[in-house]
């Protein structure tokens, strides 16, 4: 019997126990995370997929996993199909697989702490329909058998400087209150962990990769706010920049804090809060305004101080990852590289700047069919040489005090040529890139009206790629940011349908990925910007580009490329050459000018 074969018996052996006769497992915590810390990783260790979305559910008798077509690959590798049903989403949801193989009568188990209020109330409708019920649990059935489950990070958190934040957090708590007020309300919950180090100007390593801590905030109309934290974790410094206003709780005390808020009216975010947190102002009396999380956009429209500290630490991550390009250009087609041993390159060369604080995620280092998988992770089991004469895709990024960054780059490993379908599949994802990247639109364009512009050249030849094409990025926070992003439409949620602001960043990171074979995908990351047009009627908007290395000329048909996007290549290569060349020098300087040098 295998471990996960194992710990998914161990787990029906704890259900039978609690009287249950199924359960539902995300990949979430109580801040409704997308990354989480390893104490949450409850799926990866039921079922051993190790993708950041995902979840499951267990019955006595089946079990399925649910993916997206970003994990369309990986969840059959990593997952074992004796045990577990590979469903996809959206196309089906765990409410709609619930109602048709959840037995008559079942009594179906979930923790309110690691899903919405939504999707309990979908659920129960679709189990009703069975004679079902879902029941909260008092405790997470798999916190009962995972023997070795680490415990929370009791690391200490940080002050981010204003410096760098721009504003400080007295400001942005004054902003709240005003919102607070205005909308007739007396506080409101801030349970995301970027929303909550964004409001208090503090940062945390609770979390691998995304600085923040672990902590729950109540902000309240009169701007003062209290601060739900593990005490070990506050030092003096940070006591002293939150200051008197805001108090400092232990977590044991925030459920008896909510629910004491009896009479009072009570804003929470139903899409990044937890059930439990409804649940609990419920019982306490409150009453319950739903409303977007007050410090969604304003975290994400960043102000001129974010935007230059952005810019700087572009400068310098592209720098490190042209010495990475060079370096893979030297030896890489001489063989002995592997997927691995090439991302602690890449990582070195970034800690060479002196000012890494960390990666923005794990590098999806890919080489061949590993590059197939959208959202690969490399570890000793999947980690693949690479070889001569292929495709090697690199997706990374660095968290540095002034910025977050993430790029991709997909490069030819030497030293022959590579094929024609290759050279046509890059051109035609370096076709949308290109697109996207000059686009100009009105004041209210949302992401999903973007979209088709950079798929537009692979649609043409019958081609797609299943994940978005653009998402938003923190300051020194989540790589993944909303409540922007470029996808298509998707009936509105996960930010297809939010209208574009300047000072937003974004993604631009359209690809192509042949099963089996070899990815293709190239990011940079914009801001977006006013655009000054003579005789508009309105406002407009277009894309600054913020990253800066060079693209592989090796992999492009120069023939499918237009005038105006042979200018916007030449261009772009322009401008990287004169941020990156003065942080180069020898070969790789050399490198760097002929990398950059025009496309004709």
């Amino acid at each position: 019997m295998s471990t996960y074969e194992a710990r998914l018996n161990a787990l029906r052996v704890q259900l039978k126990k609690d009287q249950l006769d199924g359960f539902v497992v995300p990949i979430c915590d109580e801040h409704m995370s997308e990354y989480v810390g390893d104490y949450a990783q409850r799926l990866g260790w039921l079922t051993g997929f190790g993708g950041s979305a995902g979840s499951a559910v267990v019955l006595s008798e089946e079990a399925a996993i649910f993916t997206d077509g970003r994990y369309t690959l990986q969840v059959r590798e990593q997952v074992d199909g004796n045990n577990w049903q590979y469903v996809g989403v959206p196309q089906t949801s765990i409410s709609d697989w619930l109602k048709e193989h959840a037995p008559a009568g079942a009594r179906i188990g979930y923790d309110a702490w690691v899903h919405t209020k939504g999707w309990v109330e979908s659920a129960t409708v679709a189990l009703k329909a069975k004679g079902a019920e879902l029941v909260a649990v008092k405790s997470n059935p798999i916190d009962a058998v995972w023997a070795d489950q680490p415990g929370k990070s009791d690391a200490k958190l940080m002050v981010h400087e204003d410096r760098f934040a721009g504003q400080s957090s007295a400001e942005k708590r004054a902003a709240v209150a005003e919102w607070l007020t205005a909308n007739g309300l007396d506080s409101t919950v801030i349970s995301a962990l970027d929303s909550v180090a964004w409001l208090l100007n503090v940062r945390g390593s609770d979390v691998a990769n995304t600085p923040v801590a672990l902590s729950f905030v109540l902000a309240h109309a009169d701007g003062t706010a209290d601060l739900f934290v593990a005490p070990e974790k506050v030092g003096d410094d940070v006591r002293a920049h939150l200051g008197n206003a805001v108090r400092l709780r232990t977590p044991e005390e925030f459920v008896p804090a909510l629910k004491a808020m009896n009479g009072k009216r009570i804003a929470v975010d139903p899409d990044r809060a937890v059930a439990a947190i409804f649940g609990a102002l419920k019982d306490g009396g409150a009453t319950l305004v739903e409303a977007r999380d007050p410090t969604i956009l304003p975290k994400a429209v960043k102000n001129h101080v974010e935007q230059a500290g952005h810019r700087a630490a572009q400068a310098r991550d592209g720098a490190a990852l042209s010495r990475f390009l060079h370096w893979m250009g030297e030896t890489a087609h001489q063989g002995g590289l592997d997927e691995l041993s090439a991302a602690a390159r890449l990582k070195s060369f970034r800690q060479d700047t002196g000012m890494l604080h960390d990666l923005s995620f794990d590098t999806i280092s890919a080489t061949g069919p590993n590059g197939a998988h959208c959202h690969y992770k490399v570890d000793e089991a999947s980690n693949r040489a690479i070889e001569p004469n292929s495709i090697y895709l690199v997706d990374s990024g660095g968290q540095y005090l002034d910025g977050t960054t993430d790029v991709t780059r997909t490069i030819w490993v030497g030293p022959g040529s590579p094929t024609a379908e290759m050279k046509d599949r890059f051109t035609r994802v370096l076709k949308g890139h290109i697109a996207l990247a000059l686009a100009v639109f009105p004041e209210g364009t949302r992401g999903a009206q973007l979209d088709t512009m950079a798929r537009a050249a692979l649609w043409q030849a019958g081609l797609d790629y299943a994940h978005g094409t653009g998402h938003g990025v923190g300051s020194f926070l989540a790589v993944h940011e909303g409540p922007q992003r470029i996808g298509k439409f998707s009936g509105g949620q996960a930010g297809t349908d939010e209208p574009l602001q300047a000072g937003m960043f974004l993604s631009n990171e359209p690809g192509y990925y042949k099963a089996g074979e070899y990815g293709i995908r190239i990011e940079n990351l914009v801001l977006v910007e006013e655009r000054e047009i003579a005789g508009a009627e309105g406002r407009y908007f277009g894309f600054e580009t913020l990253t800066f290395a060079p693209i592989d000329k090796t992999l492009v048909d120069v023939s499918l490329l237009s005038g105006e996007e042979l200018r916007w290549w030449n261009d772009y290569h322009a401008k990287v050459l004169s941020i990156i060349a003065p942080q180069l020098d020898g070969d790789a300087l050399a490198w760097a000018h002929e990398a950059c040098a025009p496309l004709s």
